[in-house]
C-alpha cells in the first residue's frame, strides 16, 4: 500500500483489496466511535486496542511507512526516468487482480454486470475529467478532505487526484508548507468525518451485498487501467508541491504512435517484460495466500 502511495492515481486501497485486506481494514478503521470512550472506561487501552484491531493496525501502518522510506525514492526515480516499465507494471497488476478478484465471485448475473460497468465508467470519466477550481473556502477544505479521504480506501481512485480535480490540490500542499494549523484542521476534520462515514457505508455494503459491491469495486479497477496506460502524450502541465512541473492532462498513445509523436523510444519490450512482473507477483500472492493458515 506504501508503495501504490506514492504513484499519482495508484490508489492504496487497490492493494488492499488485492491482498486480502480490505475487510478487515474498513472494520478497523469503523471502529472508531464515541463507543470507544466507554470500552476504555470498563476495560482500559488494552480493550481500545483490541477493539480497534490495534495489532492489526500497527503491523499495516509499519508496513506502509517502511515502503514509504524505502521505496519512495527508488519510485519516485523511476517516475522520472523510466515511467513505461513503471506503469506497464502497475498495468499488469491491476489487469491480473481483476481476474484474481472475478474468480472469488460466488455467481455473476446481469445486475452485476451492470454495476460493474458503472464502476468502470465512473472510474475511467474520473480519471478523464478537466479540473475544477473551487475557491479556497473554509466548507471547500472541508468538503476536499471528506471526498478525498473517501478516494483514498476506494480501489483505483487516488485521493491526491480528486484534489487535483477539484482545484485543491495546490491550496491544500501550500496550507501544509506553511503550517496554516486553521486550514490544516479543517482538512482534517472533513478527512475524519468522510472516512468514519464512508467506511460505514462500504462496510455495510460489503457485509450484505458483498458481490454487488465487490462487482462495482472491480468496475472501478479496470476503469483506471486508462490512467495507467504506459504510453502517454502530456497535453497540459500543474505545479507539484516541490514547484517542479509535472504532468496533468495526457491522452494515451499506441507503442508505435508515441515513438512518432514524442519521438522517445517505446520500450515496448521492458514495458512486457514488467506488465509480466506485475502479473507474477499477484499470482505469488495468491500462492502464498493459499498456503498460510487463515489465522494468521
Amino acid at each position: 500500500m506504501g508503495a501504490a502511495d506514492v504513484v499519482p492515481g495508484v490508489s492504496g486501497g487497490t492493494i488492499a483489496l488485492i491482498t486480502g485486506i480490505y475487510a478487515t481494514l474498513l472494520d478497523s478503521i469503523r471502529s472508531f466511535t464515541p463507543q470507544l470512550f466507554g470500552i476504555f472506561k470498563k476495560r482500559g487501552l488494552k480493550g481500545v486496542f483490541n477493539h480497534v484491531n490495534g495489532g492489526f493496525l500497527i503491523t499495516l501502518f509499519a508496513g506502509i511507512f517502511t515502503s514509504i522510506l524505502t521505496l519512495a525514492r527508488l519510485i519516485t526515480w523511476m517516475l522520472e526516468n523510466h515511467p513505461i516499465p513503471l506503469w506497464s507494471f502497475f498495468f499488469g497488476l491491476i489487469l491480473i487482480s481483476v481476474v484474481h478478484l472475478a474468480k472469488q465471485m460466488d455467481e455473476w448475473d446481469i445486475g452485476k454486470g451492470l454495476l460493474l460497468v458503472v464502476g468502470v465508467a465512473f472510474a475511467y470519466l474520473i480519471t478523464v475529467a478537466h479540473p475544477l477550481q473551487l475557491e479556497p473556502t473554509t466548507f471547500n477544505f472541508f468538503l476536499g478532505g471528506s471526498i478525498a479521504i473517501c478516494a483514498m480506501i476506494l480501489p483505483g481512485i487516488s485521493g491526491s487526484f480528486i484534489l487535483l480535480l477539484l482545484g485543491l490540490y495546490a491550496p491544500v500542499i501550500g496550507a501544509v508548507k506553511g503550517l496554516e494549523i486553521s486550514t490544516l484542521s479543517v482538512f482534517a476534520a472533513g478527512c475524519i468525518v468522510g472516512l468514519l462515514s464512508f467506511s460505514h457505508l462500504l462496510g455495510w455494503l460489503l457485509r450484505h451485498y458483498k458481490d454487488a459491491t465487490m462487482a462495482f469495486l472491480i468496475g472501478l479497477m479496470l476503469g483506471t487501467l486508462n490512467k495507467m496506460w504506459p504510453w502517454k502524450e502530456v497535453l497540459s502541465y500543474r505545479t507539484n508541491s516541490s514547484g517542479e512541473q509535472v504532468p496533468l492532462a495526457e491522452q494515451n498513445l499506441s507503442p508505435f504512435a508515441y515513438e512518432q509523436i514524442v519521438a522517445q523510444p517505446s520500450q515496448l519490450w521492458l514495458a512486457l517484460a514488467a506488465c509480466i512482473a506485475g502479473i507474477c507477483l499477484v499470482l505469488a500472492l495468491e500462492r502464498i495466500s493459499q498456503q498460510t493458515p487463515a489465522d494468521s
